[in-house]
Formats: C-alpha cells, sequence, structure tokens
C-alpha cells in the first residue's frame, strides 16, 4: 500500500473539528494512536492526559514523543517542521493522572481510553488502583461534566478468563462485583501491611539480615530487615493478586482488572444510555505497516520468551506445540479504533465488542511460531559476551511437570554452590564463582517468572472470534481502508516473523547489549587522571587494603619482636585456639573481633611499642604496604586531596604511616597507672557504620564535599562508608562487598 501525503492539519480554531481525548498516550499503543490521527486526520484535535513526572510538565513529557521514533517516517517524508506545526496546532494536553483526574474543561465527541498496567504480576491494590480505579474515575469525570461523548475502552482479548474453545464477542458473563472487588483490593495493603509486622515475621527478616549485612553495622541491619519486609509485602500482594484471579476464573491479575474494567464502563456509562465500543486486543506485537514497518517501543508480551530463546536460556518451555499463539500487529488495532473514532459506524449492545485477534482468521499454531523464531536465530545468531555465536534449542515441548523438576534441580545446585562458596577465602577465583553463581540464580529467577506467566498464553486453547471487527472492516469506504486495513487473512506469519519482528526486537537486544558493553568499558578502562580539588578526600582502609595483614598477624609480628623464641609456641597455640571464636565474631560484628584480638595486648608497655616500631618493626610495617596502595596515595596527594586512614588497629601500630596521611584515625587503648596497657579500648573502634558517622562529621569539620571524595576498602563492612563518597573502590574485596560493588558498579581493584 502507497502512503499518501496527509492532509494539512486543521488550526485549532478550526470550525467542525472533533475533539478527542486520549489516556496512555504515552505507552506503545497511545503513541501510535496519536501517531496516526495528526497524520491521517484534518479534523481531529487531540487532548492527552499526562501525568507529569519529577520535574517534567505534562506537555513536556508529550513534547518528547516527537523525538521517539514513532513520529520519524513521518518526519522524513514531510520534515520535522510540519510534524512539530501540526502537534503544536491540534495537541493540547490535560495535566493529571487517572488515579487523580482532573475535572474535564472541554467537550469531547470521543473519548480513547487506552491507559493501563500491563504488567500481569502487579501488587493487587495496584492493579485494581490503576485498571479500575482509574476506568471508575474516568467515566465519573464524564459523567461530573455532563457531556456524552462516545467512548472506545481499550481492554484485552484475554478479558474473558480461563477457558477452552472459541471465546465470542460481547459482554462478559460473570457475576463478580467489581466494586467489592475494588474495595476488598484497597484495603489488602493494610491487612498485609499488619500481617508483617507480626513479631515472628520481623525476626525473621531481622535474622537473615544480621546473617547477611550483620558486619556492615546495626543500622544497616535494620535497613535490611526493613527492605526485607516491604518485599515481602508486595510479593504477598502479587500472591494475593493472583490466586484471587485465579479462584474467580481468571489467568492473572491483569486479565481480572481488565475484566472489572469493562465492567466499569458497562454500569457506569453504557448502561445509563452513553456509548462504548469495546476493542479487545490480543498480544499486541510490532508493526505490518505503520508508522513504519517493524516499529516497536520496547519489549511486549512475547519478547522476552522469544529473546530467551535466541539466547540460549529456554532449553524447554511447556507449552502446546499445536495451541494457539494469538499475536496482532500494533498498526491493526491502532486502525480498529481509529476507525471507530473517526468513521461513521455506530453500534451498540454485543454489537460493539471488537476483537482484534488473529485465532480465528488467521491462526498462529505455537509450535510454527517456535519453527520461525529458531530458523531466524540459526541464521541471524545472537552472540555471548565473548563474541561467539549462541546455539538455540529445539524444543521438544514437554510436560509441565517435567519441566519443573529440571527447574528444581537446577536451583538446588546453585544453592548448594552458593553455600559452599561464601565458605571459601576470598579470592580471584572464588570472586569469579559468585559471580557466576549469582547469574545463575538470576537467570533461573527469570525464566521460573516466565514460565509462570507465559504457559497461560502458550497452552491455551481457546480461539477468539472477529466477527464483529470483520463486519466493521466490510462498512468501512475503501478510501479508509488504504491507510488503515486490518485484514488478519492477509498476513503471512513467516515473514512477518523473519522480516519484521525478529529483525525489531532483536535490534533492541543488541541496544542493550551495546549499553551493558559500554558500562563494562568504563568499569575496566584505566582510571582518568585525577581531578585536582582542595575539598576532596581520600579515605582508606588499612587491613586488607593498605596492607595485605590484618590484625591477628600484625599482632604475631609483635610477638616475634618483644618475645623470646621459645614462647612463641604458647602464644602462637593460643592464638590458633582462639581463631573459631575470632570467625565467628568477625562475622557477627567486627567490633568485636577488634577487641578480642586487641585484649592480647595486656600488659604491654606503651613506650616499649613506640621504641620497637621506630626500629625494625616499624620498618617491617612500612615495608608490608601494597605498592599499588603506596602510588594511590601519591597520586591523591598530587592531586590535592587530602589523605586519610581509618582503621580498628592500635594508634600505636599504625605510627610508621603518620608521613603518608594527613590524618590517622585508630584505636586507643586504656593505659592503667603503672604505664601497661589495660586491654580494654579507650573509645569504641571506627569501623563499619561508627566510620560512617565519623566520615560525615570529618567532612564537616575540613569542608570536605563527599561527592568528590573517594574510598578505598576490602571488607563488606567498609560498605556502609563508602555509600557515601562519590568514587569508592572495592580493594581485593571479600564475598560479601564484592556482591555490593557488583550491585551497585563501584570499581573492583586486584591488589
Amino acid at each position: 500500500m502507497s502512503n499518501p501525503t496527509p492532509s494539512a492539519p486543521a488550526s485549532a480554531g478550526t470550525t467542525g473539528s472533533r475533539e478527542v481525548l486520549l489516556t496512555g498516550v504515552t505507552g506503545f499503543l497511545g503513541q501510535a494512536v496519536l501517531q496516526s490521527l495528526l497524520e491521517y486526520t484534518d479534523d481531529v484535535r487531540v487532548t492527552a492526559l499526562v501525568r507529569p513526572k519529577g520535574t517534567l510538565t505534562g506537555r513536556k513529557r508529550l513534547e518528547g514523543l516527537l523525538r521517539k521514533p514513532v513520529f520519524s517516517s513521518w518526519a522524513d517524508r514531510v520534515g520535522k517542521d510540519t510534524v512539530r506545526a501540526a502537534f503544536d496546532e491540534r495537541v493540547d494536553v490535560l495535566e493529571g493522572d487517572l488515579t487523580a483526574m482532573p475535572e474535564l474543561d472541554k467537550t469531547y465527541a470521543t473519548v480513547i481510553h487506552s491507559a493501563s498496567s500491563v504488567s500481569f504480576d502487579p501488587p493487587i491494590d495496584e492493579a485494581f488502583r490503576t485498571n479500575v480505579g482509574g476506568a471508575r474515575n474516568l467515566y465519573q469525570a464524564l459523567l461530573d461534566s455532563g457531556q456524552d461523548p462516545h467512548v472506545i475502552h481499550v481492554s484485552t482479548a484475554y478479558v474473558g478468563g480461563i477457558s477452552k474453545g472459541l471465546r465470542r464477542e460481547g459482554r462478559l458473563e460473570h457475576s463478580v462485583d467489581w466494586q467489592a472487588e475494588f474495595e476488598a483490593s484497597q484495603s489488602a495493603r493494610t491487612r498485609v501491611e499488619a500481617e508483617s509486622r507480626r513479631p515472628e515475621n520481623l525476626r525473621t527478616h531481622m535474622r537473615v539480615a544480621r546473617l547477611r549485612d550483620g558486619r556492615m553495622g546495626p543500622k544497616a541491619v535494620a535497613a535490611a530487615a526493613e527492605e526485607a519486609r516491604k518485599a515481602w509485602v508486595d510479593e504477598r500482594l502479587v500472591d494475593f493478586g493472583r490466586t484471587r484471579a485465579q479462584s474467580v476464573g481468571w489467568t492473572d491479575i491483569y486479565t481480572f482488572t481488565k475484566a472489572m474494567a469493562e465492567r466499569v464502563a458497562e454500569s457506569m456509562w453504557a448502561d445509563a444510555g452513553h456509548r462504548v465500543s469495546f476493542v479487545r486486543p490480543s498480544i499486541i506485537e510490532s508493526a505490518l505497516q505503520r508508522p513504519f514497518p517493524g516499529w516497536i517501543d520496547g519489549y511486549k508480551v512475547a519478547d522476552p520468551l522469544i529473546m530467551a530463546f535466541g539466547r540460549g536460556l529456554l532449553p524447554e518451555f511447556p507449552g502446546l506445540a499445536d495451541s494457539i499463539l494469538d499475536i496482532i500487529p500494533v498498526d491493526f488495532v491502532v486502525n480498529v479504533i481509529v476507525a471507530l473514532a473517526t468513521q461513521d459506524v455506530a453500534r451498540r449492545g454485543d454489537d460493539a465488542y471488537f476483537q482484534v485477534a488473529s485465532g480465528g482468521s488467521n491462526p498462529l499454531p505455537f509450535h510454527e511460531m517456535v519453527d520461525a523464531v529458531r530458523g531466524y536465530f540459526i541464521e541471524h545468531p545472537l552472540q555471548d559476551d565473548d563474541g561467539n555465536d549462541i546455539t538455540v534449542p529445539d524444543w521438544t515441548f514437554p510436560s509441565v511437570e517435567l519441566v519443573e523438576q529440571r527447574f528444581r534441580m537446577k536451583e538446588l545446585a546453585t544453592k548448594v554452590g552458593q553455600t559452599v562458596v561464601s565458605r571459601l577465602p576470598a579470592t580471584r577465583r572464588t570472586r569469579e564463582w559468585t559471580s557466576t553463581l549469582h547469574r545463575n540464580e538470576s537467570g533461573l529467577s527469570t525464566l521460573r517468572k516466565y514460565i509462570e506467566l507465559y504457559r497461560q498464553y502458550t497452552k491455551t486453547e481457546m480461539v477468539f472470534d472477529d466477527a464483529n471487527t470483520r463486519a466493521l472492516r466490510e462498512e468501512l469506504p475503501e478510501s479508509f481502508l488504504a491507510t488503515h486495513d486490518f485484514d488478519i487473512t492477509a498476513l503471512d506469519w513467516k515473514d512477518y516473523f523473519r522480516n519484521l519482528h525478529l529483525p525489531a526486537v532483536t535490534e533492541l537486544t543488541k541496544a542493550y547489549s551495546r549499553g551493558r558493553a559500554a558500562v563494562r568499558a568504563r568499569q575496566s578502562r584505566p582510571a582518568a587522571p585525577m581531578k585536582e580539588a582542595t575539598d576532596a578526600v581520600a579515605v582508606f582502609d588499612l587491613d586488607g587494603t593498605v596492607v595485605g595483614a590484618n590484625i591477628i598477624q600484625q599482632y604475631l609480628s609483635v610477638v616475634r619482636a618483644t618475645r623470646p623464641a621459645s614462647a612463641w609456641p604458647g602464644e602462637i597455640g593460643s592464638l590458633l585456639r582462639s581463631v573459631p571464636s575470632y570467625l565467628r565474631a568477625e562475622k557477627r560484628d567486627r567490633s568485636e573481633l577488634i577487641r578480642l584480638v586487641n585484649r592480647r595486648y595486656k600488659g604491654y608497655r606503651r613506650e616499649e611499642l613506640v621504641r620497637l616500631l621506630s626500629g625494625s618493626l616499624g620498618r617491617s610495617i612500612r615495608s608490608s604496604i601494597r605498592p599499588e596502595a603506596l602510588e594511590l596515595i601519591e597520586q591523591h596527594r598530587r592531586a590535592g586531596h587530602r589523605t586519610v586512614l581509618v582503621t580498628g588497629a592500635l594508634d600505636v601500630l599504625v605510627e610508621p604511616l603518620s608521613d603518608l596521611f594527613d590524618d590517622i584515625v585508630a584505636t586507643r587503648m586504656d593505659v592503667s597507672s603503672d604505664g601497661r596497657m589495660s586491654g580494654y579500648l579507650a573509645t569504641p573502634p571506627v569501623v563499619d557504620e561508627a566510620r560512617a558517622n565519623w566520615l560525615r562529621k570529618y567532612a564537616d569539620e575540613h569542608g570536605a564535599d563527599l561527592a568528590k571524595s573517594y574510598g578505598y576498602g576490602d571488607s563488606l563492612a567498609d560498605a556502609s562508608w563508602l555509600e557515601l563518597v562519590g568514587t569508592p573502590s572495592a580493594v581485593s574485596p571479600d564475598l560479601g562487598l564484592y556482591s555490593v560493588a557488583k550491585k551497585k558498579r563501584w570499581s573492583i581493584l586486584e591488589w
């Protein structure tokens, strides 16, 4: 079909212009509806309901669509200025949101309601508030304004719920009370929040948080426990939604709330004598022709499944090979909506329900789609991170039980591997194992989610009748169909997938991969020269960072320097017997470990240690400094940064390093009246959260800008203060800090 030059846009005050209110304009379908109305009509003015976001007004958000691909093909043909002129003259913005609907200040001939949450598994209260509450608020606003527009209510073909056989168009037959369900959904969060605060639940979250984050300090434990509680609430509400939907015959909360939204439209608008047309698309995917072939805006329903297959991540899938996968190109749905909005067709009752689907007139068996996808990826394989072609699997469509069994075995193996590795010392190899196991766990979680979400759509035995949609097409003039046809029988599925849809979603995946590669490149490239700044601080941890030794090794160095060789075996034996208790203390709280080890200095004279450290012992400590640390300290000093060493070691033991740092913060020990160390600390160790609190005060006192500052640590206990600085680095980190650094994309330095 040719693409005719669009008519000149009508001016804002053109007599006889048709006023249209459009919701969901920033979504996939809404963008295409707006573009089509602007390009192919000259008597339609659109008011888009757009919610401000952050500092962006609704108008600015809407204007941002002009820079998106949906308008690019039209702009290429007629020029950006022409497109912008049409937009400026014929598009208004109603600032607001369906959950807090603003007052309508215009009279509309048509309302196109395409806004909704398209997630399959949101918490029940969020799904109802958006899909059902939003529809209720829209229809109430129309009633309050006293006007009588034709409403085009966009729903979904799957709105009928779980069933088999032919799904006819028309009003749904069920007795579920949408108002009761809405009220129950909104009170669900209050009930679940109360349940989450039960002591037994809180104790569970706190126990897990202590095991994982205890070394970061009590505040970190409390924050992690609270985050876990909130996640539990959301997971519980997701389960509420899924289970409630299935208990009354729907596959998921999305289709359930869309059904309730239809009932809102019927009870509040259609039953009161107003006109409503219901458009029920199946799975909407990339465009066949308009705005250009293959246009898509992000992954849609089937695309994550397709790309997981292309990346070799789905060795099997529990679908029915001969079930019908009902897919519809987005421009077919747009064309039906535009026909209802602009053409003289008036239908009411069951004749006003239009299923825009392919299964009834041009069915696509699931195995044929899989064959088309597999053939494409054999010819055009994706590549892994190392640049190697990925081999796609050959599905045999096993039973759900068999796939579940295989997944459980893989999940068990991953959990066992994580448990074993977590007990190993932190080395380059164990950190690599940790990353691999984390990726495996994440991948398995994603695949399980795919199976839960998609198996209802890939094993369905429903076929959607599209008799009303076909009858609508027969009533439309050829001049309209020349640019807005939606004859699904003419679509060649193999050609559509191979030449349009799969190249489009593959390019999305490649763009995403290029973005990830750019991030990895930035992380791995040599550090840029440090910027000179007098208000920047470089904070270094000691043990495992500036020096490779820990406080136990430091104590042994003191023993060798102060005790006769005959006393060494006994001291070393005593130390070895204490190691298990030291390890337990380290896992619980680093402050506890520091106190236990420093008890061993009881009876030492401070003057004696000072004398030793000015000689061979001091030279030994100085020589243990890592060369990378020395170079980095010098770089910071040359850049004018204030260098600070913060450690839990005794202050006397770090005296040999004093010339390297502007300030040293170390642990002090009480000295008894006879000049001997008591074994008890004078002040709490400056570690984990205590170090974070100290750093905030230090920055205030010295006029330092933490956003410009640097931090270097090796332990999970350091995470609580490293996150305060603009440039944190994990130095040969333990597995806990390694995981945090990977998640937060901090630099990881191997010294």
